[in-house]
């Protein structure tokens, strides 16, 4: 509401000088100069007065801004009788901090709407059964029912015989972990199985996830270090403003010669073009997906030397996906895929699901199961087209089919053993692992072209899965086995050489990414605790995004600095002139004017910005994690 009322506000104090520099300029040539001056003048005290409240505000807070420079031009020009030239800079100034505000708008529109997905409710078990209730509302001692797909909203422990939670986002681990009752689960977990109750033992507002919702806000309210340079340059730009006008003045002895010195050095080239190249930008990047909580970060995000990536989550998928079919029976990969993908349709386990997704991605047609029974963190037993068949981890088919358990030591670093039996025999194995994203190689090529020098991979997991899975990337160095406060000292050690850039998705990466210059969380599927430390968000699950990001930000950036030079440039040109008795005070006002519309034209063209696509997505590396078989799982 506030935002409102104060966009309201400029509104009407551009409503007002627009209307009295139009209304005057009609009693101007109806031959009535009087009332034309009177209209002019009351046109340009609103925006004067709400100009020096302004003023006054920026200096209690210490900041001495160009904002001085205008209300200089307008004061001196009412006080020697240029009220035309006054009425010309009010419309010139109130349509410029419009302009900005409408720009912010379009931004904060584009924002709210990416977020609105993100759950604001949870179901609460009351007196007269299931009620959605807001996040705040949820007390410790609550039952709540967490269900499929739902974003575990608050700490609590498990009351349900089983729960599956995909706590990737909080620890790094791609596959699901099984909670048996009694078991507490962490917020900003994922429900990975059937729908489970549980007991909250926190409130929502100290959840990991409540904290997303003031992302918006924090975005609002920032304000770019380029902006506050900007306010720094206004002390030279003000005085050489000052000189100009007085030595004017001093050797003509004109006054009115002063007077257009300082409506010609009314400087929204520098109080406006800055902020909106910066605004514009921000929502250029929103549109693709990324958001960036501010002009700041934005800024930052131009500067940066040094990328951190994070891995499970972020530069691999997350999920895991068949990299191999091993077949005992001379059974065919296809056939060994459909048998399992057929059985699998009966479970909802990511691992299940996985792997009905890559046999219908071959085209195979799956028939429905029957006789089908899940055994929760072990398997599924059913029939297929009459005959038995059994999946999940290699010991709990091995049992079933009276074999001994494999060896399964000789798997991959990070690969997940799936086995299949048909009608009492040892068919074959699916070999599943968290590969890297599709294209993550083409995504660090692009980083390094747009000027990043250093890009390093932090990881909690084992050397050996670590550069596994950065085989081939050609990253400037591997820190694997950390804890979150050994990734916060990784980035505070590389800050010692540049600004740096962290990324990851999870909670044990949200220290990290408040201690980076910049901290960018993959918000699509990670956890709000980072996305509520991170600068920016990728709120679209695709690693090349953070690319489009890089270039709108160094885009938005130059643009700015090209409207600032431009702009200024023009301006002390336009201040000699009116010095050596050039331009009068009008004449002055329009110059300006043309000037402020060509700059804030140019920073709007932010809005514009096309990133370069990405090529086609690179074939997916090789497996990445900690070996296992689906023991303690479900397949």
């Amino acid at each position: 509401m506030e935002e409102t009322g104060t966009d309201r506000f400029k509104t009407a104090i551009l409503l007002l000088a627009a209307t009295g520099l139009i209304a005057g300029l009609g009693f101007y040539f109806a031959n009535q100069s009087g009332i034309a001056n009177l209209v002019w003048i009351a046109g340009v005290v609103p925006a004067l007065a709400a100009l020096l409240v302004e003023i006054l505000r920026s200096l209690r807070s210490g900041e001495v801004g160009l904002d001085i420079v205008a209300a200089l031009s307008m004061s001196a020009a009412l006080a020697f009788g240029e009220t035309l030239a006054a009425a010309v800079v009010a419309v010139m100034y109130a349509g410029g901090t419009f302009l900005e505000s409408f720009a912010e708008g379009r931004a904060r529109r584009e924002m709210r709407d990416l977020l609105s997905r993100v759950p604001r409710t949870a179901a609460r078990y009351g007196s007269g059964g299931l009620e959605e209730v807001r996040l705040d509302e949820i007390a410790p001692g609550d039952r709540l029912l967490i269900r499929q797909g739902d974003v575990v909203p608050v700490d609590g422990t498990v009351v349900s015989e089983t729960a599956f939670v995909d706590t990737s986002a909080l620890t790094g681990e791609s596959l699901p972990v099984r909670l048996a009752r009694g078991v507490d689960a962490m917020s900003g977990s994922t429900n990975a199985g059937e729908a489970f109750d549980l007991i909250a033992t926190r409130p929502a507002k100290d959840s990991t996830y409540a904290g997303i919702v003031r992302l918006v806000e924090e975005a609002q309210a920032s304000k770019a270090p380029m902006s506050r340079l900007a306010d720094r340059w206004s002390l030279g730009f003000l005085a050489v403003t000052v000189a100009i006008a007085f030595a004017a003045w001093w050797f003509t002895g004109d006054p009115i010669r002063a007077v257009a010195v300082l409506v010609v050095a009314t400087p929204c080239p520098l109080i406006l073009a800055v902020p909106v190249a910066l605004v514009a930008g921000l929502s250029r990047a929103a549109h693709f997906g990324v958001l960036i909580k501010g002009a700041g970060p934005l800024e930052a995000m131009a500067r940066i030397r040094t990328l951190i990536l994070d891995k499970t989550g972020t530069l691999t998928d997350g999920r895991p996906r068949i990299v191999s079919i091993d077949s005992r029976d001379g059974r065919g990969e296809d056939e060994i895929l459909r048998l399992a993908a057929t059985l699998e349709q009966a479970s909802k386990h990511p691992v299940a699901q996985a792997i009905v997704a890559a046999a219908k991605a071959r085209g195979l047609a799956l028939p429905v199961p029957s006789d089908v029974s899940e055994f929760p963190g072990e398997g599924v037993v059913g029939t297929v087209e009459g005959r038995a068949v059994v999946v999940g981890g290699e010991g709990f088919v091995a049992g079933h089919v009276g074999h001994n358990a494999g060896d399964i030591s000789a798997l991959p670093a990070g690969s997940v053993l799936v086995a299949i039996a048909v009608d009492g025999r040892m068919t074959g194995h699916l070999v599943m692992a968290d590969p890297l994203r599709d294209g993550a190689g083409l995504t660090i090529e692009g980083l390094r072209q747009q000027g990043i020098q250093r890009i390093l991979l932090a990881t909690g997991d084992r050397a050996e899965v670590a550069e596994r899975v950065t085989q081939g990337l050609g990253l400037d160095g591997l820190r694997s086995g950390l804890t979150p406060d050994q990734k916060v000292l990784l980035v505070l050690t590389e800050r010692k050489n540049g600004p740096v850039m962290m990324v990851g998705d999870g909670v044990n990466d949200a220290p990290a990414l408040a201690a980076a210059d910049v901290g960018v969380a993959m918000g699509a599927r990670g956890a709000a605790a980072s996305a509520e430390a991170a600068d920016v968000v990728l709120l679209v699950d695709r690693i090349d995004r953070l690319g489009s990001g890089m270039e709108i930000a160094r885009a938005s950036r130059r643009i700015a600095v090209e409207s600032v030079v431009a702009g200024i440039g023009l301006s002390v040109l336009g201040m000699i002139a009116a010095a050596c008795g050039y331009l009068t005070p009008v004449q002055g006002a329009l110059l300006q004017e043309v000037i402020d519309v060509a700059v804030i034209l140019n920073a709007l063209r932010a809005l514009r910005i096309m990133p370069r696509e990405p090529a086609p997505p690179a074939t997916s590396a090789a497996p990445s994690g900690q070996a296992k078989s689906l023991e303690g799982t479900t397949a």
